[in-house]
């Protein structure tokens, strides 16, 4: 995919439609192309999660259910929420999903939801994708309850600095593809939650072992750099654990 440039030749920010194109493309290939990022990603959230039994989850992002499905196994209900219809088609076919309910939506505008509607709200590896953080985060703040945690995880700021960004092997053209991303900086994102009423509960910074490597090889060259960022949020009214 060609680089993104304005008129002055600075890479310019991708729009909503290219990331959501680029996802409707990743979507043929996203559950079985050995991805390391997600394989990190998903022990680390149902660690940090805990017991989801009996809980209002929103999973903003949801692509192909992979957490979404892990959460209403667990006894939650799900309410999951992504932009591509791609994504959304394969996790809409996967058994077990008929206890979810998806929605279409645009994360970059308001969230179709009222205010204090969720115990939990999981949002895995897409802050890369969002331009403007703080209304995200505002409306996480909205539509969680008072004593409700937001977890959220992205592709750790520090492997921009590597040149690696979300990106995938179109499987008609052989070509590599990148949706679009922003490189935002951990402190851009700790502190837009901060400015949203949020308190910071918890932050994690996760590199790749040499076992890990060994059975995704694909992340042999960033064993011990940060590779993943896990942030966890509640309104600054909850208690802290």
């Amino acid at each position: 995919m060609r680089e993104r440039e304005s008129r002055n030749g600075e890479p310019r920010p991708p729009e909503s439609s290219e990331i959501r194109t680029g996802y409707d493309r990743w979507s043929l290939v996203y559950d079985h192309d050995l991805n390391p990022l997600p394989a990190l990603e998903e022990p680390q959230v149902r660690k940090q999660l805990g017991p989801v039994q009996g809980l209002d989850v929103l999973d903003l992002g949801c692509g192909t259910g992979r957490h979404a499905l892990w959460l209403a196994n667990a006894g939650a209900q799900v309410t999951a929420v992504d932009f591509s219809h791609g994504m959304l088609k394969e996790a809409r076919s996967k058994p077990g999903m008929e206890a979810v309910r998806f929605i279409v939506h645009d994360l970059q505008t308001r969230f179709p939801f009222d205010g204090e509607s969720f115990d939990r709200v999981v949002s895995g590896l897409v802050i890369e994708h969002i331009g403007n953080l703080d209304p995200f985060f505002r409306e996480i703040h909205r539509v969680l309850r008072p004593d409700g945690r937001a977890l959220l995880t992205a592709m750790h700021p520090a492997m921009f600095l590597k040149g690696s960004q979300a990106r995938f092997t179109d499987p008609d053209s052989g070509r590599i593809v990148q949706p679009g991303s922003h490189p935002h900086r951990t402190s851009d994102i700790v502190m837009s939650g901060l400015r949203s009423d949020l308190r910071l509960l918890h932050l994690g910074e996760h590199s790749p072992t040499e076992d890990f490597a060994s059975r995704y090889p694909r992340c042999e060259k960033y064993i011990g750099w940060p590779m993943l960022l896990i942030l966890e949020f509640g309104p600054v009214s909850c208690p802290v654990p």
